[in-house]
């Protein structure tokens, strides 16, 4: 027996829902996974190189004194990454300095362009960091108005309904799925489009830091200070 008319109709409304639903299901998930992706890579830069940028500072400083006036000069109330350990501990010294070129003729110069050269370094990924995040911020707002739209013209909830009554109570419908008498609420839930989760509470909102020509007066004073109390050892130490 040849479908009819409205058989034929019915299949082809079904069709198209179910690509709709699948279509822009599909493009949610992956936004969402290009989203985990740039928060996972906002952490390396977070952990990774704003951290160790402030530690080598640190470090180069080295007095509480003298850290906190550069914090000061940064602009920043917070002194992030910071622990008195980090000054003392020489298998952190080693970990964050390898790898580092040291260039000047003398001591003194060498100290001052190590201190000078992470601060640049530092005030670049800061800026990195935040160009990121609001990124990331604008992202994940604009997937929740895209599903929150969708379901504005897409009710799952009378699509499933409309499919269910098409087809028959308890039989399978047209996505291929069979929901279990009382279960569809259920059914229902397991359709709706997850929205992607709250952003890591780890990415922490980051002041910008004021340029280096700004402050570079003073954060020679600073240097020159931290050289005279420890003599410039650490540059022995780094190049061990």
């Amino acid at each position: 027996m040849k479908p009819n008319v409205e058989d034929v109709l019915a299949v082809e409304l079904k069709r198209e829902i179910a690509e709709r639903y699948f279509g822009f299901r599909k493009m949610i998930e992956e936004d969402t996974l290009d989203l985990m992706e740039k928060i996972k890579y906002q952490l390396s830069i977070l952990e990774k190189r704003i951290s160790y940028e402030l530690i080598r500072i640190y470090i180069l400083l080295y007095d509480e004194t003298l850290i906190q006036k550069f914090m000061d000069l940064t602009g920043w109330e917070e002194k992030l990454f910071y622990d008195p350990y980090i000054t003392e501990s020489p298998t952190i010294r080693k970990k964050v300095f390898r790898g580092i070129k040291i260039r000047g003729l003398t001591r003194a110069g060498r100290f001052k362009n190590l201190v000078f050269d992470a601060y640049e370094r530092l005030v670049a990924h800061v800026e990195h960091y935040r160009e990121n995040l609001e990124e990331i911020e604008t992202s994940r707002e604009t997937i929740n108005e895209e599903i929150e739209l969708f379901y504005r013209k897409n009710d799952i909830g009378n699509i499933m309904g409309f499919m269910r009554a098409m087809e028959g109570e308890g039989s399978e419908d047209s996505m291929g799925v069979k929901p279990a008498a009382g279960s569809v609420d259920a059914f229902e839930h397991k359709m709706r489009i997850a929205k992607p989760p709250p952003i890591d509470p780890e990415l922490i909102t980051i002041p910008p830091l004021v340029p280096l020509p700004n402050i570079s007066r003073e954060l020679k004073k600073l240097v020159d200070k931290a050289y005279k109390l420890n003599r410039g050892k650490i540059l022995a130490e780094i190049a061990s």
